[in-house]
């Protein structure tokens, strides 16, 4: 899978429904500009960006993303804008 979706991630959504609406509402502000416009027409982050939120998130973004750390980081943006 990409990058952006690491192993079990749906696995881990599929088990924890109650996480699938954090994750998106992060996930949201992370979609490039006109994600309509261009394939795969999806809002999906820009590779630029995507890049710098994993080195921001895990230092040199060497460490593999898990389902876990993606909600935990989901968790913390939310307490972040206030909302939890």
């Amino acid at each position: 899978m990409k990058r952006w979706w690491p192993p079990g991630f749906g696995r881990y959504l599929i088990t924890h429904p109650r996480d699938v609406p954090l994750v998106a509402s992060a996930a949201w502000p992370m979609r490039r500009n006109r994600w309509w416009s261009r394939p795969p027409f999806l809002p999906l982050p820009d590779d630029a960006y995507w890049r710098f939120r994993l080195t921001t998130f895990n230092g040199a973004g060497e460490q593999p993303l898990t389902p876990i750390a993606i909600v935990e980081a989901a968790r913390w943006s939310r307490s972040q804008r206030g909302e939890g």
